[in-house]
């Protein structure tokens, strides 16, 4: 029996016009059912309003801030998840004084694709 060989991103952290900074933890052609990526605002940044083709979940790891999720706000700290159904608009932002850490997971996996901007509509 064959073994597939691993897959991996490059760990590397990047800066995103989405005003955060993303670092992908799982995103691979070869597993299409999900994506993991870490993302990490600024204190006082409010992230792009947009909205994706797929369903996310946000589980906050460290700092406070304020999810926009088609117009309604929710505050949110350490420990604190949220799912986001596909094609909701969503934007975060960092309310503390600490970078804002978080996990996104998406369900299937994330591509640019996915991915509309909302503020270029206006």
């Amino acid at each position: 029996m064959r073994k597939s060989a691993p897959f991996h991103t490059d760990g590397q952290e990047f800066w995103t016009d989405e005003r955060c900074f993303i670092t992908e933890l799982v995103n691979h052609v070869r597993c299409p059912e999900f994506s993991l990526a870490l993302g990490r605002v600024k204190p006082g940044v409010i992230t792009q309003l947009h909205t994706l083709k797929v369903q996310e979940t946000y589980t906050i790891k460290s700092g406070v801030g304020v999810l926009e999720r088609d117009g309604k706000l929710m505050d949110l700290k350490g420990g604190d998840s949220v799912c986001i159904a596909p094609g909701q608009a969503q934007r975060i932002t960092n309310t503390g004084d600490q970078d804002l850490l978080f996990y996104l997971v998406c369900h299937p996996r994330f591509v640019p694709g996915s991915y509309k901007n909302l503020e270029d509509e206006k």
